[in-house]
Protein backbone atom coordinates (compact mmCIF):
# COMPACT_ATOMS: atom_id res chain seq x y z
CA UNK A 1 0.00 0.00 0.00
CA UNK A 2 1.66 3.26 -1.09
CA UNK A 3 2.40 5.74 1.64
CA UNK A 4 1.13 9.25 1.32
CA UNK A 5 3.82 11.94 1.26
CA UNK A 6 3.88 14.13 4.30
CA UNK A 7 2.94 17.73 3.82
CA UNK A 8 5.65 20.42 4.13
CA UNK A 9 3.94 21.63 7.32
CA UNK A 10 4.17 18.16 8.86
CA UNK A 11 7.81 17.76 7.92
CA UNK A 12 8.93 21.20 8.99
CA UNK A 13 8.01 22.01 12.57
CA UNK A 14 9.86 24.73 14.43
CA UNK A 15 9.60 25.38 18.14
CA UNK A 16 9.96 29.02 19.02
CA UNK A 17 9.97 30.36 22.55
CA UNK A 18 9.38 34.09 22.10
CA UNK A 19 5.73 33.67 23.08
CA UNK A 20 6.94 32.66 26.55
CA UNK A 21 8.97 35.79 27.16
CA UNK A 22 6.40 37.65 29.29
CA UNK A 23 5.46 35.02 31.81
CA UNK A 24 8.85 33.25 31.70
CA UNK A 25 10.78 36.38 32.65
CA UNK A 26 8.39 37.17 35.48
CA UNK A 27 8.37 33.56 36.72
CA UNK A 28 12.14 33.16 36.68
CA UNK A 29 12.61 36.47 38.47
CA UNK A 30 9.90 35.62 40.98
CA UNK A 31 11.02 32.11 41.92
CA UNK A 32 14.67 33.07 42.25
CA UNK A 33 13.81 36.17 44.25
CA UNK A 34 11.52 34.12 46.48
CA UNK A 35 14.27 31.61 47.23
CA UNK A 36 17.06 34.13 47.70
CA UNK A 37 15.13 36.84 49.56
CA UNK A 38 13.40 34.62 52.08
CA UNK A 39 16.41 32.36 52.51
CA UNK A 40 18.55 35.43 53.08
CA UNK A 41 16.18 36.59 55.82
CA UNK A 42 16.12 33.14 57.42
CA UNK A 43 19.90 32.71 57.30
CA UNK A 44 20.57 36.22 58.54
CA UNK A 45 18.17 35.97 61.47
CA UNK A 46 19.37 32.44 62.30
CA UNK A 47 22.97 33.66 62.34
CA UNK A 48 22.02 36.33 64.88
CA UNK A 49 21.00 33.61 67.36
CA UNK A 50 17.25 34.16 67.16
CA UNK A 51 14.74 31.58 68.37
CA UNK A 52 13.28 29.11 65.83
CA UNK A 53 9.81 30.68 66.14
CA UNK A 54 11.25 34.10 65.30
CA UNK A 55 13.10 32.67 62.30
CA UNK A 56 9.92 31.06 61.01
CA UNK A 57 7.85 34.22 61.55
CA UNK A 58 10.48 36.24 59.70
CA UNK A 59 10.34 33.85 56.75
CA UNK A 60 6.54 33.88 56.56
CA UNK A 61 6.37 37.66 56.81
CA UNK A 62 9.05 37.98 54.14
CA UNK A 63 7.08 35.64 51.86
CA UNK A 64 3.85 37.62 52.13
CA UNK A 65 5.51 41.01 51.76
CA UNK A 66 7.76 39.82 48.95
CA UNK A 67 4.96 38.25 46.91
CA UNK A 68 2.84 41.40 47.16
CA UNK A 69 5.81 43.58 46.29
CA UNK A 70 6.70 41.45 43.27
CA UNK A 71 3.11 41.52 42.00
CA UNK A 72 2.81 45.27 42.42
CA UNK A 73 6.18 45.97 40.85
CA UNK A 74 5.55 43.73 37.85
CA UNK A 75 2.06 45.11 37.29
CA UNK A 76 3.13 48.74 37.41
CA UNK A 77 6.17 48.28 35.18
CA UNK A 78 4.42 46.12 32.58
CA UNK A 79 1.32 48.33 32.64
CA UNK A 80 3.58 51.27 31.78
CA UNK A 81 4.78 49.33 28.75
CA UNK A 82 1.17 48.49 27.82
CA UNK A 83 0.17 52.16 28.13
CA UNK A 84 3.00 53.14 25.78
CA UNK A 85 1.95 50.50 23.27
CA UNK A 86 -1.67 51.66 23.38
CA UNK A 87 -0.62 55.29 22.89
CA UNK A 88 1.53 54.37 19.88
CA UNK A 89 -1.30 52.33 18.37
CA UNK A 90 -3.72 55.22 18.88
CA UNK A 91 -1.35 57.55 17.02
CA UNK A 92 -0.97 55.01 14.23
CA UNK A 93 -4.75 54.56 13.96
CA UNK A 94 -5.20 58.30 13.60
CA UNK A 95 -2.48 58.57 10.95
CA UNK A 96 -3.96 55.68 8.98
CA UNK A 97 -7.31 57.48 8.97
CA UNK A 98 -5.98 60.95 8.13
CA UNK A 99 -3.01 60.22 5.82
CA UNK A 100 -3.41 56.70 4.44
CA UNK A 101 -1.21 57.27 1.37
CA UNK A 102 1.69 58.56 3.48
CA UNK A 103 1.38 55.55 5.76
CA UNK A 104 1.37 53.23 2.76
CA UNK A 105 4.56 54.82 1.44
CA UNK A 106 6.11 54.58 4.91
CA UNK A 107 5.32 50.88 5.10
CA UNK A 108 6.69 50.27 1.59
CA UNK A 109 9.91 52.09 2.51
CA UNK A 110 10.36 49.81 5.52
CA UNK A 111 10.26 46.80 3.21
CA UNK A 112 12.70 48.45 0.81
CA UNK A 113 15.14 48.91 3.69
CA UNK A 114 14.74 45.22 4.48
CA UNK A 115 15.82 44.21 0.99
CA UNK A 116 12.76 44.20 -1.27
CA UNK A 117 12.69 46.02 -4.57
CA UNK A 118 10.58 49.21 -4.59
CA UNK A 119 7.93 47.63 -6.81
CA UNK A 120 7.64 44.49 -4.70
CA UNK A 121 7.74 46.52 -1.47
CA UNK A 122 4.84 48.62 -2.72
CA UNK A 123 2.88 45.51 -3.65
CA UNK A 124 3.49 43.89 -0.25
CA UNK A 125 2.55 47.09 1.56
CA UNK A 126 -0.70 47.36 -0.41
CA UNK A 127 -1.69 43.76 0.28
CA UNK A 128 -0.88 43.93 3.98
CA UNK A 129 -2.71 47.26 4.28
CA UNK A 130 -5.76 45.76 2.62
CA UNK A 131 -5.63 42.80 5.01
CA UNK A 132 -5.04 44.71 8.29
CA UNK A 133 -3.30 48.06 8.06
CA UNK A 134 -2.94 48.62 11.80
CA UNK A 135 -1.49 45.17 12.40
CA UNK A 136 1.06 45.69 9.61
CA UNK A 137 2.21 49.03 11.00
CA UNK A 138 2.21 47.77 14.58
CA UNK A 139 4.42 44.84 13.65
CA UNK A 140 6.76 46.37 11.05
CA UNK A 141 6.91 50.01 12.11
CA UNK A 142 6.44 49.88 15.88
CA UNK A 143 7.74 46.38 16.60
CA UNK A 144 4.57 45.39 18.49
CA UNK A 145 3.49 41.78 18.00
CA UNK A 146 0.81 39.73 19.70
CA UNK A 147 3.36 37.30 21.15
CA UNK A 148 5.36 40.10 22.78
CA UNK A 149 2.52 42.39 23.87
CA UNK A 150 2.67 43.63 27.45
CA UNK A 151 0.32 41.67 29.74
CA UNK A 152 0.38 43.30 33.21
CA UNK A 153 -1.99 40.92 35.01
CA UNK A 154 -0.24 37.84 33.65
CA UNK A 155 3.16 39.21 34.69
CA UNK A 156 1.92 40.16 38.18
CA UNK A 157 0.32 36.78 38.86
CA UNK A 158 3.28 34.85 37.46
CA UNK A 159 5.74 36.85 39.53
CA UNK A 160 3.81 36.66 42.81
CA UNK A 161 3.02 32.96 42.40
CA UNK A 162 6.60 32.10 41.50
CA UNK A 163 7.92 34.12 44.46
CA UNK A 164 5.66 32.20 46.82
CA UNK A 165 6.71 28.85 45.35
CA UNK A 166 10.37 29.78 45.69
CA UNK A 167 9.90 30.97 49.27
CA UNK A 168 8.41 27.63 50.27
CA UNK A 169 11.89 26.09 50.16
CA UNK A 170 13.48 28.18 52.95
CA UNK A 171 10.21 28.06 54.90
CA UNK A 172 10.30 24.25 54.73
CA UNK A 173 13.92 24.09 55.89
CA UNK A 174 13.06 26.37 58.80
CA UNK A 175 10.37 23.92 59.88
CA UNK A 176 12.34 20.73 59.28
CA UNK A 177 15.95 21.60 60.11
CA UNK A 178 17.34 20.55 63.51
CA UNK A 179 17.57 23.29 66.11
CA UNK A 180 20.76 25.27 65.76
CA UNK A 181 21.33 24.18 62.15
CA UNK A 182 18.64 26.21 60.40
CA UNK A 183 21.15 28.54 58.76
CA UNK A 184 23.36 25.80 57.37
CA UNK A 185 20.50 23.59 56.16
CA UNK A 186 18.71 26.55 54.58
CA UNK A 187 21.88 27.65 52.80
CA UNK A 188 22.52 24.21 51.30
CA UNK A 189 18.88 23.70 50.31
CA UNK A 190 18.73 27.17 48.81
CA UNK A 191 21.78 26.64 46.64
CA UNK A 192 20.41 23.32 45.40
CA UNK A 193 17.04 24.92 44.69
CA UNK A 194 18.62 27.83 42.84
CA UNK A 195 20.73 25.54 40.67
CA UNK A 196 17.64 23.51 39.79
CA UNK A 197 15.52 26.59 39.07
CA UNK A 198 18.28 28.07 36.93
CA UNK A 199 18.55 24.84 34.97
CA UNK A 200 14.77 24.64 34.53
CA UNK A 201 14.53 28.25 33.37
CA UNK A 202 17.33 27.68 30.87
CA UNK A 203 15.60 24.54 29.62
CA UNK A 204 12.27 26.29 29.13
CA UNK A 205 13.93 29.28 27.50
CA UNK A 206 16.15 27.20 25.21
CA UNK A 207 19.44 28.37 26.75
CA UNK A 208 22.39 26.18 27.84
CA UNK A 209 21.27 24.40 31.01
CA UNK A 210 24.63 24.30 32.79
CA UNK A 211 25.29 27.98 32.22
CA UNK A 212 21.85 28.93 33.57
CA UNK A 213 22.27 26.70 36.63
CA UNK A 214 25.73 28.01 37.50
CA UNK A 215 24.76 31.64 36.95
CA UNK A 216 21.83 31.49 39.36
CA UNK A 217 23.75 29.34 41.87
CA UNK A 218 26.66 31.79 41.97
CA UNK A 219 24.53 34.82 42.79
CA UNK A 220 22.54 32.79 45.31
CA UNK A 221 25.75 31.84 47.11
CA UNK A 222 26.79 35.50 47.21
CA UNK A 223 23.44 36.48 48.73
CA UNK A 224 23.57 33.74 51.37
CA UNK A 225 27.12 34.73 52.32
CA UNK A 226 26.17 38.38 52.68
CA UNK A 227 23.10 37.56 54.80
CA UNK A 228 25.06 35.29 57.12
CA UNK A 229 27.80 37.91 57.49
CA UNK A 230 25.28 40.59 58.51
CA UNK A 231 23.70 38.26 61.06
CA UNK A 232 27.05 37.34 62.60
CA UNK A 233 28.28 40.94 62.69
CA UNK A 234 25.27 42.16 64.65
CA UNK A 235 24.63 38.90 66.53
CA UNK A 236 21.52 40.31 68.12
CA UNK A 237 18.93 37.80 69.29
CA UNK A 238 15.51 39.12 68.34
Amino acid sequence: MPSHPRSPQARHRERHRTDRVGWLRASVLGINDGIVSVAGLVVGVAASGAAPSTILLTGVAGTVAGAMSMAAGEYVSVQSQADTEEADLAVETRELRDTPESELLELAQIYVQRGLSPALARQVAEQLTAHDALEAHARDELGITEALRARPVQAALASAGAFTVGALLPIATTLLAPAGQVGMVTTVATLVGLVLSGALAARVGGAPILRGALRVGFWGAMAMGAAALVGRLFHVAV
